[in-house]
């Protein structure tokens, strides 16, 4: 039996990875991932590599074995996750797998927006197929916040569209330490964990900490979400993929991604990494 990670050389499966050896001998654990140079970083820490593509079914078939204990962590092509997840869950219900963790979107089956659709028609089929699972339905990461930086502090103003709404982020380093914790634990199948951060803060509060961190002027624009749109197809953003971001602020404006459960800090034993401290380093790095 492996724990397996999918999707290993992406930015939460390469943390989730890390958390693993903290408590896992590299040996029991696998890495499913498409180019085996990209993954040679874990290899050389001794995780096994097994090559697979989402969008190949056929390569899956060697990637897990019965009794396993496997995390899915969603595909990053709008549009083509639910084929690909299709691929990934029957692969696993063939070989056996003890446990397929998956990585959702907060809300679950109640989330309205655009980008829940995907992730809402996966835990379907997940149940569907009578796998032993747990759900794990992330809120936003931080990081998608202090990522784009750059231009926040050249034109010395956060753009959003989502009014007073908030969003009760945490780090991709707090959804990885949740996602090895049940991977390792017991008591996790079955279940699915809302997961967020602790607190929920407002664009105009996160425009506040980043002229703390920054020392300049931020400050919060509130735009209609067609003005919104057409700023971010203006900054080079596909329609499409705009269109996506306009309407995670609309949801945000509702309050879906306000969330403060707990279940995040109950899962790695800890608060959750604080907005103040992800800006400052983001803004320390820029």
């Amino acid at each position: 039996m492996s724990i397996v990670v999918t999707g290993a050389t992406g930015e939460l499966g390469r943390l989730v990875i890390d958390r693993l050896l903290t408590t896992t001998p590299a040996d029991g654990i696998a890495a499913v991932v498409r180019d085996r140079e990209k993954a040679a970083g874990l290899a050389a820490r001794g995780v096994e590599l097994r090559i697979a593509d989402y969008d190949r079914p056929e390569t899956l078939a060697g990637a897990f074995r019965a009794g396993d204990r496997v995390l899915l962590i969603s595909g990053s092509e709008v549009g083509s996750r639910v084929a690909q997840h299709t691929a990934v869950i029957d692969a696993a219900k063939a070989a056996g797998v003890a446990q397929l963790a998956y990585t959702g979107i907060l809300g679950g089956p109640d989330a309205d927006f655009l980008l829940a659709a995907e992730h809402k028609v996966t835990e379907q089929l997940i149940l569907d197929s009578g796998l032993p699972y747990t759900f794990l339905r992330n809120g936003w990461y931080t990081e998608n916040y202090t990522a784009n930086l750059a231009p926040v502090l050249a034109h010395g103003a956060v753009v959003a569209n989502a009014g007073d709404g908030r969003v009760a982020s945490a780090t991709r380093a707090d959804y990885a330490a949740a996602a090895a914790a049940v991977l390792t634990g017991e008591g996790h199948l079955g279940r699915a964990y809302e997961l967020s951060g602790d607190v929920a803060w407002s664009f105009a509060e996160y425009a506040a900490e980043v002229a703390r961190a920054s020392g300049k002027e931020i400050v919060h624009k509130d735009v209609p979400a067609a003005v919104h749109q057409e700023i971010l197809v203006g900054a080079g953003l596909p329609a499409g993929f705009a269109a996506i971001l306009v309407d995670v602020d609309e949801a945000v404006r509702r309050g879906l991604l306000a969330g403060t459960g707990g279940d995040l800090a109950r899962l790695i034993g800890r608060p959750t990494t604080p907005l103040a401290e992800t800006v400052a380093a983001a803004v320390a790095a820029s």
